[in-house]
């Protein structure tokens, strides 16, 4: 939780700072590699391209850096990487200095939004249309999910959708039947308690905080986190109220673990599925390779209870180029090759998410893993029976998203009613927004 709280007020302040001093226009560094102007007309070209992940998603990115230069020999890609929490940390310190790199790893929701507002990013359109950038093989969802205000300020590099994951042989031990694509809170209940009563608990926590579970529950009552202009909550507070209580419940009838044992198993391969402890997890879909190695088992997935009409795929991340980079049209090259090319997915094994393009899911489905097809076959089936993603996140979003996370905090331990936590979230976060 500090964490956020430090990453929400340095982003803040580094972008204010941006907004008072961005007057350099798209000046940006050229004299790093001694050029002028579009990359087109530089004989040698170097790329900054920055990303987050693991060490795991650090390798197999520099293997199509690696990929992508031996292809274009004038190219040299400069590579800066780090984990999630210090990134956006780095990233704004790079704005307020008007030095963001060429690339950068964007993310969706809150952060696209904030960046977007302060004009850093650049309209991707133009490499669209001149075909520099190949999406005829994306879906059109995944794609308007980089879209802020008419601008394709980000392409997705992978595609994600929330999943419960399970593992069958835990719940049929317990003699409970197995979940389809169209199961209710209450058959949860019903699969979830029955193997409560053999194993530690039904299933881990239904997010490993608030946000994704509520997202979804407020969406299958046909409301949103945000308003349709991102002016204030799109929700009604007995939506958020009713969510709490079902948290309460389920955890109150051993279900789901306390918030302390949640914490304990936040991390993906220390859950409590991996270790055979809980029958289902609540994931994001490109995490399910890592949950199966740790449970040393193939598992399955179904939609969040409560049906696919609420679930949408997400972009797992987007590439955008910065607004100030005089690289432009190399930077776009670069992921049009990252996320049309087969070897260039293969090397990076669905680290994030499933290849957006269908000619590379195409290419790959018969070579992957059985988890991975599980993967493959999800994000298909979500896609064809989901709904649009919200897009309507406030600049402050990032502030009311860590606001949201303290109150469920209180709430899970007790402390605070889910009326009481409904109705104050209600007054500070429009105040947040309104500000």
């Amino acid at each position: 939780m500090k964490k956020w709280v430090v990453f929400c007020l340095s982003l803040m302040l580094a972008l204010s700072l941006v907004a008072c001093g961005n007057s350099s226009g798209d000046d940006g560094d050229a004299a790093a590699d001694g050029g002028e102007g579009d990359g087109n007309t530089q004989k040698n070209i170097t790329l900054r391209v920055a990303w987050w992940g693991s060490q795991t998603r650090h390798d197999s990115t520099l293997e199509v850096i690696k990929m992508y230069e031996e292809e274009n020999p004038n190219v040299k890609i400069e590579s800066e990487f780090t984990g999630f929490d210090g990134y956006w940390e780095k990233m704004s310190a790079q704005a307020a200095g008007n030095n963001l790199p060429d690339v950068m790893q964007q993310n969706f929701g809150e952060y696209l939004t904030q960046y977007a507002d302060k004009e850093l990013l650049a309209d991707m359109n133009e490499f669209v249309d001149d075909g520099t950038i190949d999406l005829s093989q994306f879906d059109e969802l995944i794609v308007d999910s980089g879209v802020v205000d008419g601008k394709l300020l980000g392409i997705p590099l992978g595609m994600n959708a929330y999943a419960a994951m399970y593992d069958p042989e835990m719940i049929e031990s317990a003699g409970a039947e197995l979940p389809d694509m169209d199961w209710t809170w209450d058959d949860f209940k019903d699969i979830a308690g029955k193997v409560a009563e053999t194993y530690d608990y039904g299933s881990g926590a239904i997010d490993d905080g608030i946000r994704n579970g509520f997202d979804y529950f407020s969406r299958q009552r046909g409301q949103a986190i945000f308003n349709d202009d991102g002016t204030g909550l799109g929700y009604e507070d007995d939506v958020l109220i009713d969510y709490w209580n079902l948290l309460l419940e389920l955890q109150d009838e051993g279900i789901t673990p306390p918030p302390d044992v949640a914490l304990e198993h936040q991390d993906v391969e220390n859950s409590l599925l991996a270790h055979g402890k809980a029958a289902f997890q609540f994931r994001w879909s490109n995490q399910g390779v890592a949950i199966a190695s740790s449970a040393g088992k193939d598992l399955k997935m179904a939609t969040v209870p409560g049906g696919p009409e609420a679930m949408f795929v997400k972009p797992a991340m987007f590439f955008s180029i910065s607004e100030t980079s005089d690289k432009k049209e190399e930077a776009a090259k670069f992921i049009n090759f990252f996320v049309n090319n087969v070897e260039a997915q293969r090397a990076q094994k669905l680290d994030r998410g499933v290849p957006p393009s269908s000619v590379v899911r195409d290419e790959m489905r018969s070579e992957v893993s059985t988890m991975d097809q599980e993967i493959f076959e999800y994000v298909d089936y979500i896609l064809e029976n989901g709904s649009p993603i919200d897009k309507s996140y406030p600049v402050e979003a990032a502030e009311v998203f860590v606001l949201m996370e303290e109150f469920n905090e209180r709430v899970l331990y007790k402390e605070l009613a889910p009326e009481d936590a409904a109705k104050q979230f209600r007054e500070q976060a429009e105040a947040l927004i309104s500000k």
